[in-house]
C-alpha cells in the first residue's frame, strides 16, 4: 500500500493454507508435526483457528482459500520504542561523533534532542504528519502491525499535545496499532535552565493531567540519566502517572547506571530500555516485576557504545527481551526492525530464536499488547506476515533486504495477497 493511498485495503478473511509457522510465534489449535503445512482461518478479521491444513475443521472447508506456496509465517512485527514524530534532521550531530564528540557533549553544544525540539515547536500539526508518515510506511512494509510513538520534542503542552495528536492520526490513518507515550520528562527545554524542578512539575501537574484527559496518553516514560532527569524527579513523575492510573516505562542505564530500572520496576513499569549499564539489583527488580528489558542495538551502533548491555544475565534470570528500533533523529534513524534484530544478535549476541521473538512478542508485551499482538493464535486479531523464505534464521541473516510476501494487518491485506 502506498503511503499516499489510504483506501482501505481488503479483507483477509479466509482460510491461509500451505503456510510453515515461525517456531515459538503461533499457538496451534491442534499440534503440527515438524515440517507439517498450516493452515489459518481469519473470519472478521480476526484469527479464528490455527493448525495443521490436514486437520482443518469441516466448517470452514467453504471459506476463500488463500495459497501462501510454503511461506514462512509470523506474527506482525511489533516496534515498541520510536520517536517517530519530530521536525528537521540532526545528521550534523553524526558528523560530531565521527570527529570524537561523545552523547554528551554534543547536547551541552546544543545539539541533541534540544535541537529536535526546536524543528518540532516550529512545525505545524500537519507538517509533523507529513514527515512522519513515510517513516512510519517504511516500516509498516517490512511487516510491524503495532508501534509505539512517543512525544518528548515538545517539551511544552502545546507541543507535546501537538506530537500526541500526529501520533494517534497516523494509527488512524495508516489502519496500526499506534500506543502513544508521553516523554515530557525527555530533556529540560531551555526556558527552564537551572529550573529542573519547575518543569518537573509542569510536567506532573499540567501536561500529564491535561494530554491524558483528551485520550491521548496510553504510557509515560521518562530518560533517566546525568544529562536529564535524576532519579527523585523520575519517581515523582511515575508518582503522577499512577495517580492517573497510566502505566509507564523508563530510559534507563543508558549512559550510566542510575538506579532507574529498579524504580521503575517498583512501579511496575512495562518497560526498561537501553539498560547497557543496567546492575544485577536491576535485572532482579525487573524480573520481579515483569518489566520487558528493550534493547536498542540502533543506538548501541550509531553512538559506538562499547558497553553492551547485560544480555547473558538477563537471559540467565528469565527477563523477557524486546528489540526495537528506537528511531529517532539523533542516535537511531533506523527504519527497519529487521536490520535491528540483525544487529540484536551481531552486537548483542542474542540468538535468532530470542531476536525474533524480540520483534513479536516480546515487543508487544513490553507495550502492554501481549494478549492481542505478537503471537498467532485463535482470538487475536488477524496480523501476520509471510516471508519469502526457506528458514526463520534468514529473517535476522539478511540487511537491505525484505523479504516480506503478504502482510496481514487489523484484518486486512496491505502487501500482496
Amino acid at each position: 500500500m502506498d503511503h499516499a493511498d489510504l483506501t482501505p485495503a481488503p479483507s483477509a478473511d479466509g482460510v491461509w493454507d500451505d503456510l510453515r509457522l515461525a517456531p515459538g510465534l503461533a499457538r496451534a489449535d491442534v499440534p503440527l508435526a515438524a515440517n507439517e503445512g498450516a493452515s489459518v482461518v481469519v473470519q472478521g478479521g480476526v484469527v479464528r483457528w490455527v493448525g495443521p491444513s490436514s486437520a482443518l475443521p469441516a466448517e470452514h472447508l467453504l471459506l476463500p482459500r488463500y495459497g501462501a506456496e510454503g511461506a514462512l509465517a509470523t506474527p506482525g512485527l511489533v516496534d515498541c520504542h520510536t520517536h517517530l514524530v519530530y521536525g528537521g534532521q540532526r545528521a550534523n550531530e553524526f558528523a560530531m561523533r565521527l570527529a570524537g564528540a561523545s552523547y554528551e557533549e554534543v547536547a551541552k553544544a546544543g545539539g541533541g534532542i534540544v535541537s529536535s525540539v526546536r524543528a518540532t515547536r516550529e512545525a505545524s500539526e500537519d507538517e509533523l504528519f507529513a514527515l512522519a508518515l513515510p517513516r512510519l510506511q517504511a516500516l509498516l512494509d517490512e511487516g510491524v502491525c503495532a508501534i509505539e510513538i512517543k512525544s518528548g520534542y515538545g517539551l511544552a503542552l502545546e507541543h507535546e499535545r501537538k506530537q500526541l495528536r500526529v501520533a494517534r492520526r497516523l494509527g488512524e490513518a495508516l489502519g496500526v496499532t499506534v500506543r502513544t507515550t508521553f516523554l515530557g520528562a525527555h530533556a529540560l527545554p531551555p526556558e527552564y535552565a537551572g529550573r529542573s524542578q519547575d518543569y518537573t512539575d509542569l510536567v506532573c501537574h499540567e501536561m500529564l493531567p491535561a494530554l491524558a484527559a483528551e485520550g491521548l496518553v496510553d504510557a509515560v516514560d521518562v530518560f533517566c540519566e546525568r544529562i536529564a532527569f535524576t532519579l527523585a524527579e523520575t519517581e515523582q513523575v511515575f508518582q503522577a502517572a499512577r495517580a492517573l492510573g497510566i502505566p509507564v516505562k523508563l530510559h534507563a542505564e543508558q549512559l550510566s547506571d542510575m538506579g532507574g530500572a529498579a524504580l521503575a520496576a517498583r512501579y511496575g513499569a512495562l518497560s526498561c530500555d537501553h539498560i547497557e549499564h543496567l546492575s544485577q539489583d536491576g535485572i532482579a527488580a525487573m524480573k520481579a516485576a515483569g518489566t520487558v528489558a528493550v534493547l536498542l542495538p540502533g543506538a548501541y551502533y550509531t553512538l559506538r557504545d562499547t558497553h553492551l548491555p547485560p544480555i547473558e544475565q538477563l537471559r540467565a534470570e528469565g527477563v523477557p527481551m524486546a528489540v526495537s528500533t528506537d528511531h529517532n533523529p539523533g542516535t537511531s534513524p533506523a527504519l527497519s526492525l529487521l536490520l535491528m534484530a540483525n544487529m540484536a544478535c551481531t552486537l548483542f549476541r542474542l540468538t535468532v530464536p530470542e531476536a525474533l521473538a524480540g520483534i513479536t512478542t516480546h515487543a508487544a508485551r513490553a507495550l502492554g499488547l501481549q494478549d492481542t499482538h505478537g503471537l498467532i493464535a485463535a482470538g487475536r486479531p488477524a496480523n501476520f506476515v509471510l516471508w519469502s523464505v526457506r528458514e526463520a534464521a534468514e529473517l535476522a541473516y539478511w540487511f537491505g533486504h525484505n523479504p516480506a510476501r503478504t502482510i496481514v494487518r487489523q484484518g486486512r491485506i496491505v502487501k500482496g495477497a
